[in-house]
Formats: C-alpha cells, structure tokens, sequence
C-alpha cells in the first residue's frame, strides 16, 4: 500500500532522532537547537500540547511546533512553522483561541 501524501506536500523530515511532519519544521528545530547551544534560548520543548477549554469544555487541543524560553529577557515563546502562504481556518481559530484562554501568542515562522 502507497504511502498517502501529504495534501500541503509536507514530507516528513527526521532529525537528531525526532521525526517532524515537514522539513522546514526540521530545519527550524536544526536552528533553534545551534541558539540553544549558544545560550541564546532554553528549555527548548517540540510539540507542546495546550487544551483549548471553554466554559469547563475541552473544545479541542492546540498542539504548537516549538515552545523555548529567550535566555535575555525570559519571554516564552511559542512557535508554529508554516510552510505555505496561508495558515489553515483551523490553525487560525486554535491561535485565537490559545490567545483568549491562555493569553499566549503564537509565532509564525516561515
């Protein structure tokens, strides 16, 4: 059986022994990994998960990319890389809500 492929062509990248859904993902991490090392961030985390809970009702989960925290001011920053031109309806309800719920923001990279 052929391996179905991805509808946004993603192709599934490993690095550094951890499999990412593309490889601009991967070449992300490569990065954020050499800031790491550096001191630059810390507590570099991938696939952190954020239940999205409305009125005592866990509406969906928002599974960001990357989560680090920037070593010279201790900001938290939360990471979705994004290889096409437009995020996806789902992807944008979820940030929202993640903004309403939980006051974080989700950075976009390219």
């Amino acid at each position: 059986m052929a391996r179905r492929q991805n509808k946004y062509g993603a192709v599934r990248t490993e690095f550094d022994g951890q499999i990412f859904a593309s490889k601009a993902e991967a070449r992300r991490y490569a990065h954020l990994r050499l800031l790491q090392k550096i001191g630059e961030i810390a507590d570099l985390e991938t696939q952190p998960s954020f239940p999205l809970v409305v009125n005592g009702q866990k509406v969906c989960t928002y599974i960001a990319d990357f989560r680090y925290r920037v070593s010279a001011t201790g900001e938290v920053v939360v990471e979705d890389v994004k290889g096409g031109p437009t995020a996806t309806p789902a992807f944008r309800i979820k940030a929202k809500l993640l903004k309403a719920l939980h006051g974080i923001s989700v950075s976009v990279v390219a």
